[in-house]
């Protein structure tokens, strides 16, 4: 199977490439694919090496799927090319999401949904799908009325940049005399600004939250977030609060979670056991603790989430809806 990688040389284009040889997923030929100043250059690949190429050389290579990290612009005007030749497209950008002809999936959640019919498939953003891989078993359970949440999200989020910047402040570069990402310095701060500032007060990186909840999980959920950047390189944390429907068993409620596919429960607070983001590098795993109800309503749970946002929040979830396109027969070996 050839499998093209759009924006193999940036951050979550390098972890696919990682994650599809850790997952040995079955490629024949991988089309590592960048912009015109990366072109090339040679990604080693299963003991093979493969020269960088640009879009329209991929394209007529005809993959049988491609895999995009490349940007919205470029999701918009390269995905419909890949598609028409019959590629399987799996687009890590935000431009296909709220698309009502595109499907946006977490495999273990709504993967059901998925017909050969479709040729453009969407990836949630990373802070959406460590929060609904937690939520979605406990909707089922209880039904979901409310989420007030805030993230806690690594500068990895925003690149090689961002983790250049961090690194020069840390090093004693004096603000202002660098190419910065982020409009303050990252390092010893944390800003509560992710994405552009919409005309609500909310930034673009918040109301992906909310509108991809609605689309993955359902539309009656009033989500509440806040978007944070922080100093961290190893993955993104969030305090999520989840107010029922129903009351719940807390003992159950944990219970659910511990037989939750991709999640993994770590909470003892005696021993200060609980996730944080050196735990979850390098993982594909959800990790949820401090499990406790909300003493200011009845039926209220507060929880702490922290996945590897490269990985489950990119490239692993992006490959996984690609494995399930192999299982259901939709994409061919």
């Amino acid at each position: 199977m050839k499998v093209a990688v759009i924006g193999a040389t940036g951050l979550v284009g390098t972890k696919i490439i990682e994650v599809l040889d850790e997952r040995n997923f079955p490629i024949s030929e991988l089309i590592p694919v960048a912009s015109e100043k990366s072109a090339g250059k040679i990604i080693r690949f299963k003991d093979v090496e493969y020269k960088v190429c640009q879009l329209a050389c991929a394209v007529s290579q005809k993959p049988a799927l491609a895999i995009f990290s490349a940007g919205g612009e470029v999701s918009k005007e390269w995905a419909p090319k890949f598609a028409q030749t019959g590629c399987r497209v799996v687009d890590n950008s935000s431009y296909w999401r709220m698309d009502t002809t595109k499907k946006l999936i977490i495999p273990e959640i709504n993967s059901d949904v998925l017909t050969e019919n479709d040729y453009i498939i969407a990836n949630p953003n990373c802070s959406t799908i460590q929060m609904l891989l937690v939520a979605a078993p406990l909707h089922r359970a209880y039904t979901i009325k409310r989420i007030v949440v805030s993230t806690y999200q690594s500068v990895t989020g925003s690149g090689y940049k961002a983790m250049k910047q961090m690194q020069i402040e840390r090093t004693g570069g004096e603000w202002g005399k660098y190419e910065a990402v982020y409009p303050y310095p990252i390092d010893c701060n944390v800003l509560p600004h992710i994405d552009s500032f919409t005309d609500n007060g909310y930034t673009k990186e918040e109301m992906k939250m909310v509108n991809e909840t609605h689309k993955i999980l359902c539309s009656s959920i009033a989500v509440s977030p806040t978007t944070v950047r922080v100093p961290v390189t190893g993955g993104h944390s969030e305090s999520v609060n989840i107010e029922f429907e129903k009351d719940f068993d807390l003992h159950d409620l944990v219970n659910i979670l511990e037989n939750t596919k991709g999640v993994v429960v770590k909470d003892d607070v005696k021993h200060n056991i609980y996730p944080m983001p050196v735990h979850s590098f390098g993982k594909d795993e959800v990790f949820v603790g401090r499990i406790r109800r909300d003493i200011s309503i009845k039926s209220g749970i507060n929880l702490w989430i922290v996945a590897d946002n490269l990985r489950k929040g990119a490239a692993t979830n992006a490959i996984q809806i690609a494995e399930k396109l192999l299982e259901k027969g939709i994409l061919q070996k």
